[in-house]
């Protein structure tokens, strides 16, 4: 049986799950998100594979560009990623990682971006879906009103975050 190398990173923002999958991260979310074990069963059923607590090189560098993000000296991340989902999650995923640091979009916006308008619904339960938090930044979208919506690490981190990336307050 093949192996995800999980560890647990805890900061001052929030509690994470990290996970390899030789030699790229699949794994980067929330501890005690409500579906937790349905992202991990997403996971290990797609790749095959168990949860090992072990750590590795991608981890480690998952951690320290964590850090250097969450120091504000990182806007964007450089470690290989893989991701386990249907062909219309990775469209929404790729269409999260076009949206630029210090900046939101829409569940619409992005549904358009992906080029299907009608799908937002989809859309949001995609972007729900997601297993690397951060790094795909799931906590830029908002209502299209503005107003923040759901988030797996929850709306008071979420708000935190866009304030981290639009320098809204001093750390």
């Amino acid at each position: 049986m093949k192996q995800i190398n999980i560890q647990y990173y805890k900061n001052k923002y929030a509690h994470f799950i990290l996970g390899s999958f030789e030699n790229k991260l699949c794994l980067l979310d929330f501890r005690y998100r409500k579906m937790r074990t349905t992202v991990d069963n997403r996971l290990k059923i797609g790749l095959k594979a168990e949860f090992i607590e072990q750590d590795d090189e991608i981890l480690k560098e998952t951690r320290k560009q964590l850090n250097e993000y969450f120091d504000m000296k990182r806007k964007e991340f450089d470690i290989p990623l893989i991701t386990v989902g249907t062909h219309f999650q990775k469209s929404v995923w790729n269409g999260l990682l076009k949206i630029p640091y210090g900046t939101t979009s829409s569940y619409l916006q992005l549904a358009k971006n992906i080029d299907n308008e009608k799908a937002v619904r989809a859309v949001a339960n995609a972007n729900g879906a997601n297993s690397i938090a951060i790094i795909i930044p799931c906590h830029r979208i908002i209502g299209t009103n503005g107003e923040l919506t759901g988030f797996g690490g929850g709306l008071p981190l979420k708000k935190r975050l866009i304030n981290l990336e639009q320098n809204l307050f001093a750390l």
